[in-house]
């Protein structure tokens, strides 16, 4: 028998805000946390700007020598770990550790250490490289630090899926507590990647847009979008086993319904251009909560602002849902933070937690001049206050990975 998943806590590290309300607060403002790249000097870069997080201090969520061993990525991972948990009212000292997991997923870990510590490499020899180097770097110390700073022991895991990475994170956690592998499970993504290599990485694939003008920077579904820009931070949840959350009292924001994962097997970059493979994982996360297409109220879409993703995206929305597509609201968290990469889907996710609270559906900012291609209704101008009571969210990621998560307004 499988165990019903709820949502009881969130925690944001964003590009428009430090905290969920004041994430979601930007949305609702439709607020563009876009600006100009201030990490390092753009004058030889293509692309100038990104959505970066602005006055984050490590040392306001955890203790200063612990986050001098720990690069941003985990940083943030800590730190919205830590008010998912306080907004959960988890007490540790209350649980047994042992059934209370990790899944937090980075796409790609500390590009900044890799730099930093090659640079040493090249310039002085590999004995001055630092002893850290490879913990600080890989990806799955988001999880291991998220585990150590807050005593978790169960199930702990990084899903690495490039741009899908905090979706499946989620996904795979709603599935260990459904099969009785945990009670609690703290999941989402984060990232920091907004580096000279990251950035000059991105560019010469040609994935970043390369205008000036923050406010048509990111703007999918626009006919003018031109690649996406990067964004980091972090998204985090707390799932629980729905006895478990009722047996503490918790409240609940929300029940997580279904979970859909596909792969294009197509293409290292571009999705299939039927967009079979994201209707898939569509239909598979609407299938798993028992659900019909019809039922669905509002998608937080992939929605990069690249050519290809929101063309392809679209046509795998009418798949998936056939003639409901021209009835359901959609939009993209990413026109205002840019592409958080694999702390994409925790943010959206949380977006998607917040529209069924809050019954508000934000706009897509920035999207001014139709694509006859993109024919749906992108929630373009303002956001609408609607009834939410079924949210899809979509990630699809380099190598073809598509996820996606509906979650439902809970019901006892």
């Amino acid at each position: 028998m499988s165990r019903r998943v709820v949502v009881t806590g969130m925690g944001a590290i964003t590009p428009i805000g430090n905290s969920v309300e004041e994430f979601w607060s930007g949305l609702k403002e439709k607020k563009v946390g876009i600006g100009p790249i201030t990490y390092f000097d753009t004058t030889d870069y293509k692309a100038k700007l990104a959505a970066e997080v602005k006055g984050f201090d490590a040392k306001q969520y955890m203790d200063p020598k612990a986050a001098k061993r720990m690069e941003q990525f985990c940083q943030f991972a800590v730190a919205a770990t830590k008010e998912a948990l306080e907004d959960a009212g988890i007490d540790m000292e209350k649980e047994d550790p042992y059934r209370v997991g990790v899944s937090v997923g980075s796409g790609i870990g500390s590009l900044q250490a890799m730099e930093r510590e090659h640079k040493k490499l090249l310039d002085k020899g590999p004995g001055r490289v630092n002893p850290l180097l490879v913990p600080l770097m890989i990806s799955n110390m988001a999880a291991g630090n998220v585990a150590i700073q807050f005593g978790l022991k169960g199930k702990c895991i990084n899903v690495v899926t490039a741009c899908a990475t905090g979706t499946h994170s989620i996904g795979e956690a709603f599935r260990a507590i459904q099969y009785g592998e945990a009670d609690v499970m703290v999941a989402g993504g984060a990232e920091a990647s907004i580096t000279p290599i990251g950035v000059a990485g991105f560019t010469a694939l040609t994935a970043l847009n390369t205008v000036e003008d923050p406010a048509r920077a990111s703007i999918p579904f626009d006919k003018e979008r031109g690649g996406f820009i990067m964004g980091e931070g972090a998204g985090v949840v707390v799932l629980e086993s729905l006895e478990h959350a009722q047996a503490r009292g918790a409240k609940i924001y929300a029940e997580v319904g279904g979970y859909g994962a596909t792969c294009d097997a197509y293409h290292i970059t571009s999705p299939a251009e039927d967009g079979g493979g994201a209707a898939k994982a569509m239909e598979v996360a609407i299938a798993d909560a028992g659900l019909k297409p019809e039922d669905v109220d509002y998608i937080n879409a992939h929605g990069t602002s690249t050519h290809h993703n929101d063309l392809f995206e679209t046509k795998a929305i009418k798949l998936a849902l056939g003639d409901h597509a021209y009835k359901v609201k959609i939009n993209s968290t990413k026109s205002m933070i840019g592409h958080l990469l694999g702390a994409a889907g925790g943010v959206e996710f949380i977006a998607c937690v917040k529209s069924i609270q809050d019954g508000f559906v934000h706009a897509t900012a920035g999207l001014e001049i139709d694509d006859p291609e993109c024919d749906l209704d992108y929630t373009k101008g303002q956001g609408v206050e609607m009834e939410v009571n079924c949210a899809v969210s979509n990630s699809l990621g380099f190598g073809g990975h598509n996820a996606s998560l509906l979650v439902k307004k809970f019901q006892e």
